[in-house]
């Protein structure tokens, strides 16, 4: 008992440290290195993301401030949230009766909704949460085949609306901006042109493109690079997203290493994963829903092929889910619940795996390991610093680590466990020849992390 009372208080020092002083080092902005984000004085910035689209549409003060402690307290550094929201965002009000435009006109936005907007950004800055701010879902752009619209932006009131909200935020340092909101411009379509006007509409009322980090939303698109077929070579789109679909065992990583090793250079990562408690594929009669396991295994294989953040979801949370509103796909509980699944929790050990070594030197490297081709099921997948290295076993497959990839004579080798965040030495050995690794279990769900230091480095136990 007295054990887990001195790892629980650990546990909430931690907590604290995340959470003191969060803006002090400045808004955010890309690394010189083109790879990773960081605050204005170099201080490396960690994205572990949260989905919570309908936040701002959906939740009063209260609610919104529930949700925000206790995804601090998990160590999420951003939440995702829409100002005009999927669900019949135009027309359905708030919890405080208001909508967020006049007449459904861009550039007519009702002060009365975003006081409510502002509220929420700056609870979450005392909370050290960065909001990832989509001024729009994508449906009011293009409604394709769902979503309520209606289609009211054009080039012009694109940049008119961009301005506003630009203007509206341009003294919040804890926000980045996000275009996009689930759907792919469509060629021979002006969508390309409405989203580059809402960028420059947003970098001319935040007073210049140096003070607004914009990034794009898109659906899944393949092995096209994420947002990155579109945008990768505009000056506004500071680091690029992608979205998996929601089925299992997507090789992601090949996703990310295709916008990765795109020109110019920018940050990627997966901003919609496969959410917790989702039906897999839409399919929950064959296919179930998913689990913290299908959440984890993106998490660490997006992570360890190069991407510098990652944002976890859950189907519950997303829609904020709760007795006042119909489900969208059979949400399992609600949102208050959810935010205690097992997988919500285990992106804690993500971000303090992820921190515990120096960021921005971090690289994919597969040639660390002998089996670096298999498949997402059982996938072996590595990253390194110059004198450390992370190797991912997806399901506690044995390994053989390659030597002289990091620095050092010596090697200390640590088995992290992704399921609770603990710690079990595997030894030392010689950084001058193949190693072999056998993770301390295997199977489904039996995912195992191999942490590599050059023993010279004294690093702390994690």
């Amino acid at each position: 008992m007295k054990k887990l009372l001195m790892l629980t208080g650990l546990l909430l020092m931690q907590v604290l440290l995340w959470a003191q002083q969060p803006f002090t080092n400045g808004r955010l902005k890309v690394s010189d290195n083109k790879r990773y984000l960081v605050h204005q004085n170099g201080t490396p910035f960690f994205w572990m993301g949260d989905t919570a689209w309908e936040l701002f549409h959906r939740l009063n003060r209260e609610e919104a401030d529930q949700y925000l402690k206790r995804r601090a307290e998990q160590g999420f550094t951003v939440v995702q949230a829409v100002a005009l929201a999927e669900f019949d965002g135009l027309k359905e009000p708030n919890p405080y009766g208001d909508t967020p435009l006049l007449n459904n006109d861009p550039t007519t936005p009702n002060d009365a909704y975003f006081k409510h907007v502002d509220y929420i950004i700056d609870k979450a800055a005392q909370y050290g949460i960065v909001i990832g701010f989509l001024p729009t879902w994508g449906d009011k752009v293009f409604k394709s085949t769902w979503g309520q619209g209606p289609e009211i932006f054009t080039v012009a009131n694109a940049k008119v609306y961009g301005r506003y909200v630009g203007n509206r935020y341009k003294n919040r340092e804890n926000i980045v901006w996000v275009l996009g909101g689930d759907r792919n411009p469509r060629d021979g379509s002006q969508d390309v042109a409405i989203w580059r006007a809402m960028a420059a509409g947003i970098q001319e009322g935040v007073g210049g493109a140096s003070k607004a980090l914009i990034t794009y939303h898109p659906q899944p698109n393949g092995l096209d690079g994420g947002a990155s077929k579109w945008f990768q070579a505009d000056d506004w789109f500071a680091f690029n997203m992608h979205q998996n679909g929601h089925c299992r065992f997507t090789p992601m990583y090949d996703h990310i290493s295709v916008s990765y090793n795109r020109q110019p250079i920018k940050p990627t990562m997966d901003a919609e994963p496969i959410y917790e408690d989702h039906p897999v594929c839409f399919n929950v009669k064959d296919l179930g829903t998913s689990n913290a396991y299908d959440v984890r295994l993106y998490a660490y294989l997006d992570l360890f092929a190069g991407a510098h953040g990652h944002t976890y979801g859950c189907h519950d949370i997303w829609q904020m889910y709760s007795t006042k509103r119909p489900s969208v796909n059979g949400p399992h509980m609600y949102w208050q619940e959810a935010m205690d699944l097992p997988g919500a929790n285990q992106m804690t050990y993500v971000r303090k795996l992820m921190t515990a070594r120096p960021q921005l030197d971090r690289v994919p490297d597969q040639s660390l390991v002998a089996e670096n081709n298999l498949s997402a099921a059982e996938r072996i997948q590595a990253t390194r610093g110059k004198d450390y290295a992370f190797v991912y076993s997806a399901v506690g497959k044995p390994f053989t680590v390659n030597p002289g990839k990091i620095s050092g004579k010596t090697i200390t080798a640590t088995w992290f466990d992704p399921r609770t965040g603990k710690t079990k030495s595997a030894g030392t050995f010689d950084n001058q020849k193949p190693q072999q690794f056998t993770p301390p279990s295997k199977g489904y769900g039996q995912d195992w992390v191999l942490v590599l230091d050059d023993a010279a480095k004294n690093y702390p136990a994690l």
